[in-house]
Formats: C-alpha cells, structure tokens, sequence
C-alpha cells in the first residue's frame, strides 16, 4: 500500500512538472509568435523615384538648428531587426503618442508650419522629430530613421488632400512606419497612406519622391500587432532635454 501510494506521489509529480514544462512552452510560443510572425513578413521595399524639394518646416529646422541637420557616420545604414528591437519601436512610438497631445502650429505658434521638438504638446511633424531623436539616442542609425511625408487617403481639408507626416524606419525585412495615429508598427505597404516624399537615407537634407508604381507582396498578409511586454514599460526622464 506504502509502495502504491509512493508510486501514485511520483506519478502526479512528473505529471505536475509535465504539465508545467507544457504551459511555459506554450506561454512562450504564444509570446513569441506575433514578433515571428512580423519578422517572417515579405522583405519589400519601397521605390523611390527623384530628388524633389525639401518641406518647408525642414528648411526652417534646419536654419535654426543646424547640427539637426548633419548626415551622419552611420548616415546609410539599416538596421538588423530582432524582437527586442522591435519591441523597442512600439515602446518608444507609444511613448510619444501617449506624452505628446496633437495641437495645430497655428494655436501654438501662431503660424501654419513650423518643425519643433515637443514637450507635451505639437502636430505629427513635431512628434516625428521627437521619435527620431529617440530613437538615435537609443543607438539606431540617423540614416535608418526617414521622415516621411504622406497624403491622408479619403480625407480633404478646403478642398485640398490632407498631408500628414510619419517616421521611415528602414531595416533588413523592410521598411516600417511608426504613426501618431496608431500605437501599432506597420510595413510600408500595410498602411492605406499614398507616400509623396521622404529624407534620403543618404544624407538627411536631400529629399525624394516615391515611385508612382508601388509592388505590393505577392502574397495578402493580415497585420499582426506587436508583441507588448506590459510588465516593462518604457521609463524615461519627463524632460528629455527637449526644448521646444
């Protein structure tokens, strides 16, 4: 009966460990997946067609504040994605959408465009800016981090398109788009956007157009949101050393 009763205790331990081996297995392949899953999506580049002009806010930046302005040693280099990273993205794209209320140049300057780094308050450009700079400080190549300007599809404004302004972050499986109008990262060909122009990877003061012919992946893929870790949430200084 001790013998029995010894056997069944041993029994029900390796089931137990069985069963915990099992759930953190799962656990992991549950948490894992969506980072997979975006790191296994088509490789696919956007086509960019010829110089054009700068925007008038980069201009402007760039006379005020020169050394905004400067390409970089690593100026052409993208960046190898891994999960950590990407995690880093969502982090620091979240961040700035959470801290940063959008409100109109008009009502903080007084005028129609002006680039600046917001405290708590500015438009999409500003908080581009803001995301850019971020990101660089946090060790991702200036070259790989392209403002981009974009065309509001379905939404006029007086009877004109509506611009919008959104972040370019160039890597090995392509490029992605980090957006104040949502917390998710998307592809390029993900989003609904028609892209105008953006920074050269090259060289930030050069400005290109985008191909009037954009290849889509063979293949319809569905977006998958990243993976966020709650548990560790993105913790930097209110200030940032930023000023408008």
């Amino acid at each position: 009966m001790a013998g029995s009763c010894r056997e069944q205790r041993d029994t029900a331990a390796r089931l137990c460990r069985w069963m915990m081996a099992a759930a953190a297995l799962a656990a992991a392949v549950l948490n894992g997946a969506p980072a997979h899953a975006f790191l296994v999506r088509p490789a696919l580049f956007a086509a960019i067609g010829s110089t054009t002009k700068a925007p008038n806010g980069w201009l402007q930046l760039c006379a005020s504040n020169a050394e905004e302005c400067k390409p970089a040693a690593d100026q052409a280099r993208d960046v190898t994605l891994t999960p950590d990273l990407l995690q880093q993205l969502y982090d620091i794209n979240k961040y700035v959408n959470d801290r940063v209320t959008w409100t109109s140049d008009d009502e903080l300057y007084g005028t129609s465009e002006r680039w600046a780094y917001p405290l708590d308050r500015g438009d999409c450009e500003d908080m581009v800016l803001l995301k850019r700079r971020m990101l660089a400080k946090a060790g991702w190549p200036i070259g790989a981090l392209l403002i981009t300007v974009v065309e509001e599809r379905g939404q006029e404004r007086q009877g004109a398109k509506t611009r919008h302004a959104v972040l370019t972050v160039r890597s090995d499986r392509g490029e992605m788009i980090l957006d104040n109008q949502t917390p998710e990262i998307l592809f390029w060909y993900e989003t609904s956007y028609r892209y105008l122009s953006r920074q050269s990877a090259d060289d930030p003061n050069v400005w290109v157009s985008y191909g009037t012919g954009q290849a889509k992946p063979a293949i319809a893929v569905a977006a998958t949101p990243l993976p966020v870790s709650s548990a560790s949430p993105l913790e930097l200084p209110p200030p940032l050393g930023i000023k408008p």
